[in-house]
């Protein structure tokens, strides 16, 4: 844990654990799914393998997370003091959309765009089978630009290299125009209709697309409306 804030209160004894560099994000990648050490990092893809390493032993030692050994692989479950953290997330998330202002271009990053795409990918409306979607973000350098979703019954995966699969619809963005569709900022109908997205493939496939990803969270939070500028200029 970090330094103490040396006060009784509760809330400084608990920042005292939650409020160091990246915790938080740990536990919205476990409250999100993520369960093994891999997974995480791909959550985080910023944060250096030592520096999570430490701070799963630190939320551990606290008693926010379980450490669960297997025969193959290592997994990391909250706890149920871990799982009341849950509503405090989505509780920061809520705010920070309808409080934050636009994302800055440091802050955009198809890698973390996929990753968090193939988590809500709802497999009862994807077709049987395989179905591979191409995304190609005409906006990104390359190695970045191109990126490819496997969706198989019960299982997503994310790939920065051709599978070689067939692919079945290619999406193709600017990477600010399909975040701000993700987030809840446009609809799929008005991403497609200003030419931020477009979706080539089979007819029935390409209008399909949008029912295949269920609605992460916080793109049905409510925003909130603006403050009317007079004539003026001023509010």
């Amino acid at each position: 844990m970090g330094a103490s804030y040396r006060q009784f209160c509760p809330v400084a004894k608990a920042m005292e654990l939650l409020d160091e560099r990246w915790t938080m994000l740990l536990v919205r990648e476990l409250v999100a799914g993520s369960r093994h050490f891999n997974e995480l990092r791909r959550g985080l893809p910023r944060m250096s393998p030592t520096l999570l390493s430490k701070r799963l032993q630190q939320l551990v030692a606290a008693g926010v997370v379980e450490r669960r050994p297997s025969d193959t692989e290592v997994q990391y479950l909250l706890t149920p003091a871990g799982r009341e953290l849950e509503p405090i997330v989505v509780a920061l998330g809520a705010w920070g959309v309808r409080w934050i202002g636009e994302l800055g271009e440091q802050d955009l990053d198809p890698k973390l765009l996929l990753w968090d795409m193939h988590r809500h990918v709802d497999h009862a409306a994807v077709p049987d089978g395989r179905t591979v979607l191409q995304f190609a973000f005409h906006d990104v350098a390359r190695p970045l630009r191109d990126w490819w979703l496997v969706i198989t019954p019960g299982e997503a995966d994310v790939c920065d290299f051709d599978p070689g699969h067939e692919v079945a619809v290619t999406v193709t963005a600017s990477l600010r125009g399909l975040t701000r569709v993700w987030l809840g900022e446009l609809s799929w109908a008005d991403g497609l209709r200003r030419g931020d997205v477009d979706i080539q493939g089979p007819q029935d496939l390409r209008r399909a697309v949008p029912s295949w990803f269920r609605a992460n969270f916080f793109a049905t939070v409510p925003r909130p409306e603006p403050v009317p500028v007079s004539a003026g200029g001023r509010a």
